[in-house]
């Protein structure tokens, strides 16, 4: 089968950049992935791209098939994973068009199959740290370098959507101080850690929260043409990234499952 070592959960507008491309289908014990995965190369690197929603966004993120998808990176050898997103803002202080390189999470998801271990086997992997510190100081370097303004950390807190946040809900993810809310990543990130995969997140942010202070209720119109007119960025940035990551891995993510009978 075709490999690859790094691998991004994005679209089209990632994945048309890459040398040589090649569409990949990979079989799951949890099923089809969003997609094929179309697999190049990047400066050197060979990196499998899988659009989470889909060719065509026909999946909503409740019904996302995380599973297949994070499995079907492991299969095609991906040991490093950037998962760039739209968020909306929880502070007034940040804008649409900013990034933010996410290093805290919140799971406020219900219902959604979060783990590859349902039993009869299981395990308990430590989360303190959602994403991997080797892939957000690469990509924080990679921003630096570039001069894209960056908020170098941040929380996120993940809804189950599709639906935005009533008032009331805005208002009490803000008295927590947290920064960015989004649909997809969990359990993306947390399955990531279970096959022992590094994960990173970019945020691109696409609006304020309704909740946030003389902000109107956001439109999925509105969010799809902020996240159009920063797309040139992110992937700028991810491009970036990808040649830079370290050859080795030495951070926790890699051995995730020592001491847990699994690894």
């Amino acid at each position: 089968m075709t490999t690859a070592e790094i691998g991004v959960f994005g679209g089209s507008g990632f994945y048309s950049f890459l040398e040589d491309p090649e569409e990949v289908k990979v079989d799951t014990p949890y099923g089809q992935p969003s997609a094929p995965a179309t697999v190049g190369t990047v400066a050197g690197r060979r990196v499998a791209f899988i659009p989470r929603h889909g060719v065509n966004h026909e999946y909503p993120p409740h019904q996302v098939p995380y599973r297949a998808n994070t499995w079907a990176m492991k299969e095609l050898g991906v040991q490093r994973i950037f998962g760039p997103c739209a968020v909306g803002s929880l502070k007034a202080e940040l804008g649409p068009g900013a990034f933010v390189i996410c290093d805290q999470a919140v799971d406020m998801t219900k219902g959604r199959a979060s783990t590859f271990y349902d039993g009869p086997v299981t395990t308990h992997i430590s989360f303190a740290d959602p994403y991997c510190v080797t892939l957000r100081d690469t990509l924080v370097a990679c921003a630096r370098e570039a001069d894209v303004a960056v908020q170098e950390r941040g929380t996120v807190v993940v809804v189950e959507g599709p639906r935005f946040s009533t008032r009331a809900e805005s208002g009490y993810f803000q008295l927590f101080g947290w920064d960015v809310i989004n649909m997809t990543q969990f359990p993306e990130v947390t399955l990531a850690r279970e096959l022992e995969i590094c994960y990173a997140n970019i945020s691109l942010v696409t609006d304020h929260d309704v909740g946030v202070d003389g902000v109107s209720p956001v439109t999925h119109e509105e969010v799809l043409r902020v996240f159009e007119e920063n797309l040139g960025k992110l992937r700028d940035l991810l491009f970036a990234a990808i040649p830079a990551v370290p050859a080795e891995r030495t951070c926790e993510c890699a051995t995730a499952l020592s001491g847990t009978g699994h690894g």
